[in-house]
C-alpha cells in the first residue's frame, strides 16, 4: 500500500537526521520538497537519488492533486520542508487533508523542530508553551495577537526573519517592556546563538551586531505569571491599577484591563466590572 511519509530533516546541521528519515527517503518513490535546491544538498550528502518534486505555497493546490494520483497509483512519497518538519510553518496541511480523504495511510518521521531546540536551551518556563508561528507583517495585526497571547500563562514560540526581528521585539515591548525574551539564531549551526535578556538588552545588541541579524529567528516570550511582581501593585485598588496602565503604558482601557487580569490572576470580565462598578447578574 502506498504511503504518504512527513519526514523531518536537519534545521542547520545536516547530522541531525534519524536513520530512519535516511532509509524511508531512499525507498520512496518521490520526495516533495519545498525547494528543489535546498533537499538536494541534503539528498547528496546522504546519497540519496529519489527524484525530487517542488512542493510549496504558491503550488501546492495543484501539485497536491499531482501527488495524489501518484499515491493512488501506488507510489509511495516523502513530504519535507526546507528545515525541520513538514506542516509546521512549512505547506503540507492540505496535502495531508487530501490523502486521509482519499484513505491513504499517512505515517510521520520525526525529527528537529526549531523552536522546541531554542526552547530547552533559552531558560524559559518550558512545561507550558504556545507556538505561534509566523506572526502577520501588518503591525497592528501582529499587535492584536501578542496583545491577545501575552496575557496567558504560557510561554510563546514565534518564528521571524532577521528583516523583522527588531520590529516584532519593539512591538513586544510596547505590550509588556518587563518580560524576559529569549532569542535564537543560527540553531544546531557553527555560530548558534540563543540569548536569554530584558527586551530592552536583546534590541541593544541586536543594535550593536553582538546579535546579527542573519539567518532565520526563534523569538521566545516569558509567560504573563512567569514575571508577576506583585508587590508593586498590592496597595493599588482594581481602578487605580488599571489607571496605571493607561496613563503610564498608554494603553486603551480594554488592553490595562487584561494587563490587570494577568497581574492578579482574575478573569478579564471581573476585573472589567469592577473599574467600571458594574454589578454582577445574580440569575
Amino acid at each position: 500500500m502506498a504511503i504518504l511519509y512527513l519526514v523531518g530533516t536537519p534545521i542547520g546541521n545536516l547530522a541531525d537526521i534519524t536513520y530512519r528519515a535516511v532509509s524511508i527517503l531512499q525507498q520512496v518513490d518521490m520526495i516533495a520538497c519545498e525547494d528543489t535546491r535546498v533537499t538536494k544538498k541534503l539528498c547528496h550528502h546522504y546519497q540519496i537519488d529519489t527524484p525530487l518534486k517542488s512542493y510549496h505555497e504558491h503550488n501546492k493546490d495543484k501539485q497536491t492533486n499531482y501527488i495524489i494520483e501518484q499515491l493512488e497509483a501506488g507510489l509511495s512519497v516523502a513530504l519535507v520542508s526546507d528545515a525541520g518538519l513538514p506542516l509546521i510553518s512549512d505547506p503540507g496541511y492540505e496535502l495531508v487533508v487530501a490523502a486521509r480523504q482519499h484513505g491513504i495511510k499517512v505515517e510521520t518521521v520525526p525529527g528537529p523542530n526549531a523552536g522546541l531546540t531554542a526552547l530547552m536551551a533559552s531558560g524559559l518556563p518550558s512545561f507550558t508553551y504556545t507556538f505561534l508561528g509566523f506572526l502577520p507583517r501588518k503591525e497592528k495585526d501582529k499587535t492584536a495577537i501578542l496583545t491577545k497571547r501575552m496575557y496567558e500563562d504560557s510561554t510563546l514560540i514565534i518564528y521571524e526573519s532577521p528583516y523583522r526581528v527588531v520590529e516584532t521585539l519593539k512591538t513586544i515591548a510596547k505590550i509588556d517592556a518587563r518580560r524576559q525574551v529569549s532569542i535564537g539564531r543560527e540553531l544546531t549551526k557553527k555560530f548558534e546563538q540563543i540569548t536569554t535578556n530584558t527586551i530592552e538588552q536583546i534590541l541593544e545588541l541586536l543594535r550593536h551586531n553582538d546579535i546579527p541579524q542573519k539567518g532565520e529567528f526563534v523569538i521566545l516570550i516569558e509567560g504573563a505569571k512567569a514575571q508577576v511582581d506583585e508587590s508593586w501593585f498590592n496597595s493599588l485598588t482594581i481602578e487605580q491599577h488599571v489607571n496605571h496602565y493607561i496613563d503610564k503604558d498608554n494603553l486603551k482601557p480594554k488592553q490595562a484591563i487584561k494587563k490587570v487580569a494577568a497581574d492578579r490572576q482574575k478573569k478579564p470580565n471581573e476585573v472589567y466590572n469592577i473599574y467600571h462598578q458594574i454589578e454582577p447578574n445574580d440569575d
